[in-house]
């Protein structure tokens, strides 16, 4: 969703990898059609599924009809047209029209005309077929050859029978229809349908040509963009076949290409990189860029805020995601091995990395650069890392040698070398109120680190399995270990006494591998808990981190209050109770309630009823805050804030405007923050919602906002337009639209 600046997941699954997608003309309707054949018919209104159905074989296309009363579904070599679902609720959904035969081998593409009385079908015989949607009496269907490789777009022209067709090899045939249309009734026969090609083009003059891979046809400006194997795009104007731009995204082919109702925008992906680009070609900048990682994402954490997420993968690249947007706003790939361990920063502005190559990296969100670098005397494979809580000491693990190496952040000196552990490093947690470091390995030990008393052990907790993951209470007061054999224990870092245990063998199964010889119901191998290293997290239901998995690659798991996030083959897959994030622990206490929010307005404290409110995030009592303040006071109000709550308030301003019936007394509370506040907000927030970037649409949406405010302005004066007067009491009611088009007209200014 780029207007809103927003990805949104549908809460549905398919049983294999979505193969197509068949999207409604009105955008309220969607098919979804998995590799199996299976179909879910889907409202993107209310985000729900209403029908489920199967199409007896692989589906390679489905395209809805302009009038939104047909779709066709390809599949083997064969077209089937079904009747659209209509708005009212129907016992079958998918009804059967007709089957079209005609191609000998499979088909490829689908493509309507204007008036969707007929449509064409791409297969790869190297022929296009042309059908008719309903029974015309001079075409039943037509078949068009020239191409020598497996088709891959056919496109009508507008309001006209005219084709476009594109093969594997490059090669663009210009086909024109000697007839004018399709005549439904025998007395307007004018012959039989009959087509001929005008011109023949290639598309690979260049030299450089392997593959065509997409195409897209965009019919009011007569833009074609064709992408490649190699990672090249092309934009022609038809029907000159005049070359406008062509550039190359990546190394990796170009699998899918689509252009925007408007022709402003095109948008390419490659499957291989999970790579997603939209970029508006008349400006020739890019609007949208998104990567996710292209190999196994192994670790997570939150920032302190709970608004972005960290990511650490295999493929040795550290990415930066908005829970808000969806969105990657940032990806640092100074790593040259994978990333095994990564934690934010007390302040939320820096992240601190381990990676197998031997380094640990901290990174700056403000500036977007790797500021320090921090390695050992001897070369070794970091396995974890932790962040103290003020962010001075970082401390990483070796999966090598067994020991955990403790640097200062400020300067990028090694402070010491703790060893004693005798399995490898599998997780570091830092005490959240006290200066103790435990560490967890695979020797079944948990040892506490008194970082004020030269670095001494304190404490060695002797458990039953492999320690997976170690994390504190957010008090500081209880301790958590996951271990391998599916439990996760619970301690008193005082007294070094076990406190209780959770044993979640029966919750998790496992999967048989391919060696094993018995059953996974029966093995009790390979069956763990775990959790991200250096997570500051609960013991029990109190925000903080739980993981399940197997064996030692667990999929790892991130909890903060009501929504956590989980790293799998899928992808980063976060899970909310609600629609957004809302929920800020770190700020709360015990006073912080409904009724003492009440308190101190009635006090007339409103700068701390505001921040109250805010900490509990509850749209009602924020609003029940701001309105309560007086106009008089609003700026000084505004200006005490502090920066932290600066934008939550403007975020719930930003959604309040258009349904509040306040709108100047909002609109001056957006003014008096802005003016008090904006610089600093404006930049403290590097590339989340709303943060406008180089790439953003920024002014188009204002020359978007302008003629709307042109178009208010000159609708109200044509309301103001001044009726008849009535006979017996027109001079009052002209009186009276005059006040009433005056008041419009001053609002609207």
């Amino acid at each position: 969703m780029f207007f809103s600046n927003r990805s949104d997941t549908l809460p549905l699954a398919t049983r294999y990898n979505v193969k197509c997608v068949g999207l409604s003309p009105d955008g309220r309707l969607a098919i979804i059609v998995d590799e199996g054949g299976d179909a879910l018919l889907v409202s993107l209104v209310g985000r729900a599924v209403l029908h489920r159905f199967h199409f007896q074989g692989s589906v390679h296309s489905v395209s809805f009809s302009p009038d939104g009363r047909k779709f066709v579904v390809t599949k083997g070599n064969l077209a089937q047209m079904y009747h659209a679902p209509g708005r009212r609720r129907e016992f079958n959904a998918f009804v059967l029209d007709k089957t079209y035969f005609g191609p000998y081998d499979e088909t490829t593409c689908v493509d309507w005309t204007d008036d969707s009385r007929c449509f064409a079908v791409g297969s790869k015989d190297t022929s296009t077929w042309v059908f008719g949607a309903e029974r015309w009496d001079n075409l039943i269907y037509y078949a068009l050859g020239g191409h020598k490789d497996a088709i891959v777009g056919c496109f009508f022209e507008s309001d006209s029978l005219d084709l476009y067709t594109l093969s594997r090899d490059g090669a663009l045939c210009v086909w024109q229809c000697d007839t004018p249309s399709a005549a439904p009734a025998p007395e307007e026969q004018q012959g039989k349908v009959k087509y001929s090609r005008l011109a023949k083009h290639f598309l690979n003059k260049e030299g450089d040509f392997t593959g065509l891979t997409a195409a897209a046809y965009h019919r009011g400006s007569h833009l074609l963009v064709t992408g490649f194997a190699s990672g090249v795009f092309h934009l022609h104007e038809l029907p000159d076949f005049s070359l406008i731009h062509s550039l190359s995204i990546s190394d990796q082919s170009v699998s899918a290409v689509a252009i925007n109702g408007s022709g402003d925008w095109v948008a390419l992906g490659c499957s291989g990189l999970g790579q997603l680009l939209v970029w508006e070609w008349q400006s020739e900048s890019y609007v949208f860029k998104q990567q996710g990682h292209f190999d196994s994402m192994v670790a997570l954490a939150y920032s302190p805020d709970g608004q972005y997420i960290v990511t650490g993968g295999d493929d040795g690249k550290v990415k930066v995601w908005s829970t808000l947007s969806g969105f990657c706003f940032v990806t640092f790939t100074e790593h040259s091995s994978g990333v095994t361990g990564v934690a934010f920063a007390g302040t939320g502005y820096v992240v601190v990395t381990s990676s197998v190559d031997g380094t640990v990296r901290a990174f700056d969100l403000h500036r977007y650069r790797n500021f320090r670098t921090l390695t050992s005397p001897r070369p070794t494979q970091f396995s974890c890392v932790a962040v103290d809580a003020s962010g001075e000491i970082v401390s990483a693990g070796a999966q090598d040698s067994f020991e955990v190496f403790v640097w200062s952040m400020q300067t990028g000196r090694l402070l010491d070398v703790l060893s004693g552990h005798e399995g490898p490093i599998s997780g570091l947690c830092f005490n959240p109120t006290r200066s103790v470091l435990a560490s967890a390995s695979w020797d079944r030990t948990v040892r506490l680190w008194d970082l004020v008393d030269s670095w001494r052990t304190t404490e060695t907790l002797a458990l039953t399995s492999d320690a997976l993951a170690v994390t504190f209470r957010p008090d500081g007061a209880e301790l958590a270990v996951a271990t391998l054999n599916a439990q996760i224990t619970f301690w008193d870092p005082e007294n070094a006494a076990q406190t209780g245990s959770i044993e979640g063998r029966h919750d998790l199964k496992a999967g048989r591998k391919e060696l094993d010889k018995i059953t996974a119901k029966r093995s009790a191998k390979g069956r763990c808990v775990s959790g991200p290293p250096g997570q500051q997290g609960p013991a029990r239901a109190e925000p903080g981190i739980l993981a399940t998995g197997h064996g030692r690659s667990p999929a790892l798991t991130a909890l903060t209050g009501r929504s956590w996030a989980a790293t799998t083959t899928e992808g980063l897959l976060i899970y909310s109770l609600d629609t957004r994030l809302l929920f800020d622990p770190f700020e709360l206490d015990t006073s912080i309630t409904p009724a003492g929010i009440r308190a101190a307005l009635r006090q007339r404290d409103f700068t701390r009823a505001l921040l109250m409110a805010a900490r509990l995030n509850e749209q009602a009592l924020l609003q029940e805050a701001l309105e309560a303040v007086p106009w008089g006071e609003i700026e000084v109000v505004s200006s005490s804030l502090p920066e932290v709550y600066v934008e939550k308030v403007l975020g719930f301003l930003a959604s309040s405007l258009e349904a509040s019936r306040h709108l100047e007394f909002y609109l001056l509370w957006t003014q008096k923050l802005l003016l008090s506040h904006g610089q600093r907000v404006v930049g403290r927030r590097p590339g989340g919602p709303g943060t406008p970037t180089p790439d953003a649409p920024v002014p188009r949406s204002c020359d978007w906002n302008r003629y709307s405010l042109q178009y208010a302005l000159a609708l109200s004066r044509q309301r103001g337009v001044k009726r008849p007067p009535e006979p017996r009491d027109g001079e009052a009611a002209g009186a009276e639209d005059s006040e009433e088009d005056a008041d419009s007209l001053h609002l609207l200014g």
